[in-house]
C-alpha cells in the first residue's frame, strides 16, 4: 500500500494567536514538509488547489515544482487540481513539466472541488457545473493520450490537430478522479477505466464500502479490470507519540476550521463529544499514537481493500514543528507496520 500526506496549504487565523502565517512561510514550510515526507520513505505528497484566503495554494504545480528538485523517490500529486474551472491543456502542460523535472513522478488527480470561489474568478457558471468537469476530463484523456489532438466542445476553443508539448517523462501522466461520495463519479471513473481516490472526512467509513464494490463493478461492466485500477482513501488524522498528545493538539485546529466552514455550510459547531466519537474505532477520523492510527488505517483496508491512503495532518492552524514531527512519526512508525500487515495479507 502507498502511504503519504496530503495539504491544502492552510493559512487560517490561529485561535490562540488571532493571527494567520504568512502565505510566504507557509509555502515554504510545506515544501519542507514534502521533503521530510520524501526523506522519512513515504510514497506521496498531495497538495490541494484553493481561491481563498484561508489557503496559500491556488498552483499546486508550482508548489509541487519547487519539491521537486528537493526529493527524489516520493510521487507529487495533486488533492485535487480543480478541473472544472482551469483549461485541461494548461494542466496537462504543467503536470508534463513536473513529470519531466521530477523524472516521473508527477500525477494529476482532478476533482470538481469543495468550494466554488474558482468559477466566478475564471469566468464559468455554475449552472455548468457538471457539464464542465465531464468536458473537461474528457479533454484531459485525450491530451494524455495522444500527442496531435482534435477535440471540440462548449466550454473551450476547439483543437484542430494541434501538438500538445512537452510530452511527460513517461508515456502516460498518471490521472485519478476524486470524489465525494456520489455513485454518479464512481461509475464515471471506472467507466473511463481513471483510478479513483475517495475523501473520507465525515460519517462511517464502513458505510463507503458499497460505494467502492460499485466503483469495482460499473469497472467490470465497461470491461476494464479493477486490479489496474488503484483506489485512494483520503482523510483527516493526526499522529503523536501519545494519545493525549495527539487529541489535543488535533482538536482546536480542526474545530476552528469545521466551525468556519460550518458557518457557511449550515453545519453545527464541532463538540468535542462528537470529535471523540469521530476519534472511535469505527469512525473517520485518525488520532492516536503511531501503533493506534496503523490499526485503523489496516481496519480501512480489510473493508476497502484500498491501495493507496492519504492523511491530512494540518487541517488547520497547527505549528509547523508540530506537523513536521506528525509526519516523520507517520513515516518511520505507522508505515512499517501497516507495509507489513498488507504484504502479510497478501491484498
Amino acid at each position: 500500500m502507498q502511504l503519504g500526506i496530503y495539504s491544502f496549504g492552510e493559512t487560517t487565523v490561529d485561535p490562540a494567536t488571532g493571527r494567520a502565517p504568512d502565505a510566504g512561510q507557509r509555502l515554504r514550510d510545506l515544501v519542507e514538509e514534502i521533503e521530510l515526507a520524501d526523506a522519512v520513505g513515504l510514497d506521496v505528497f498531495g497538495v490541494g488547489e484553493h481561491h481563498r484566503p484561508d489557503y496559500a495554494v491556488s498552483s499546486p504545480a508550482v508548489v509541487l515544482a519547487a519539491a521537486a528538485g528537493r526529493t527524489r523517490r516520493i510521487i507529487l500529486t495533486t488533492a485535487v487540481t480543480v478541473l472544472s474551472s482551469d483549461d485541461p491543456v494548461r494542466v496537462f502542460q504543467d503536470f508534463a513539466t513536473l513529470d519531466q523535472l521530477s523524472e516521473g513522478r508527477a500525477e494529476i488527480i482532478a476533482g470538481r472541488g469543495s468550494f466554488v470561489e474558482s468559477f466566478p474568478l475564471f469566468g464559468f457558471n455554475l449552472d455548468d457545473y457538471d457539464d464542465l468537469f465531464t468536458e473537461k476530463l474528457d479533454l484531459l484523456i485525450r491530451l494524455r493520450d495522444e500527442e496531435r489532438v482534435s477535440w471540440a466542445g462548449r466550454h473551450r476553443p476547439a483543437l484542430d490537430d494541434q501538438g500538445i508539448y512537452p510530452r511527460p517523462y513517461r508515456d502516460k501522466l498518471p490521472i485519478w478522479v476524486a470524489i465525494g461520495g456520489t455513485p454518479s463519479s464512481a461509475a464515471r471513473a471506472a467507466r473511463l477505466g481513471l483510478p479513483m481516490a475517495l475523501a473520507i472526512i465525515g460519517g462511517e467509513p464502513l458505510r463507503f464500502a458499497p460505494l467502492l464494490d460499485y466503483y469495482r463493478d460499473q469497472a467490470i461492466r465497461a470491461g476494464r479490470n479493477p486490479a489496474t485500477m488503484p483506489i485512494s482513501i483520503n482523510s483527516h488524522g493526526f499522529v503523536a507519540e501519545t494519545t493525549e498528545e495527539a487529541a489535543e493538539t488535533f482538536f482546536h485546529p480542526l474545530k476552528s476550521v469545521m466551525d468556519r466552514l460550518g458557518a457557511e455550510r449550515s453545519w453545527p459547531p464541532l463538540t468535542r463529544a462528537e470529535y471523540d466519537r469521530q476519534r472511535g474505532s469505527e469512525g473517520p477520523l485518525l488520532v492516536g499514537t503511531p501503533e493506534a492510527v496503523a490499526e485503523k488505517i489496516l481496519f480501512q483496508h480489510r473493508i476497502f481493500r484500498h491501495q493507496r491512503f492519504l492523511l491530512q495532518v494540518a487541517v488547520g492552524p497547527t505549528p509547523h514543528a508540530t506537523v513536521m514531527k506528525a509526519i516523520e512519526l507517520f513515516g518511520t512508525k505507522v508505515a512499517p507496520i501497516v507495509r507489513a500487515e498488507v504484504a502479510r495479507r497478501g491484498f
